[in-house]
């Protein structure tokens, strides 16, 4: 049988391994690539000084194109991403009831862990991984290439009980976003944060 999306050769399967690679890829980086979507059509008001470098222009910024905002934005590829994970679910557990309400990254991940059965045994496969690329393309558009990477920060300072236990987890942010701990939740805004998270970064030690 010929893979659905390019016509090589894929043995019994609907996707070539390379396309079943690539999908994979895709699903990993498109939410790290819409959260820097939703940065380059919402400009922000201030920068957070110099303590992290920011990020460079990329995109159409001022004005902005209303028709890329209508295609190209994290709700729509939210949307298209649940639309294939309630349907992979419907082909291979027919009888379950459609999935909970997840946010793109969890349905990508979802999806994700799912490729195997999906390049075997799914014969949408090819429109789905096309779909993907779609997607991944309208968004470079917008960012350019390469796929921005989260900047590592150091580890959250935050007090989170009444014993002064430490949050320490790691920060982390796409180039120019907001500064927030996954954990605890807190939001480092001014630069004044900013200079207190850098000045009680734990100290190397040789």
């Amino acid at each position: 049988m010929n893979c659905t999306l390019c016509e090589d050769q894929a043995g019994e399967a609907y996707l070539c391994e390379r396309d079943t690679r690539a999908l994979a890829g895709r699903l990993a980086d498109l939410p790290t690539l819409y959260a820097e979507v939703a940065e380059c059509l919402v400009p922000r008001q201030r920068g957070w000084g110099e303590i992290v470098a920011t990020k460079s222009a990329a995109g159409p910024r001022s004005p902005l194109d209303e028709d890329v905002l209508d295609t190209v934005n994290t709700v729509r590829a939210a949307e298209v991403i649940r639309s294939w994970r309630i349907d992979v679910q419907r082909v291979r557990w027919p009888h379950h009831s459609a999935p909970a309400p997840a946010g793109l990254a969890a349905d990508c991940r979802w999806l994700g862990m799912e490729l195997d059965w999906i390049a075997a045994e799914y014969p949408a496969a090819g429109d789905l991984a096309r779909e993907v690329r779609e997607l991944e393309k309208q968004a470079r558009t917008i960012v350019g290439d390469p796929v921005p990477r989260p900047q590592r920060l150091g580890l959250c300072i935050a007090v989170t009980d009444a014993k002064g236990t430490v949050c320490g987890a790691v920060l982390a942010r796409l180039p120019g976003g907001p500064v927030r701990c996954r954990w605890c939740r807190t939001e480092y805004r001014t630069e004044t944060d900013l200079l207190l998270l850098r000045h009680y970064q734990p100290k190397l030690t040789a």
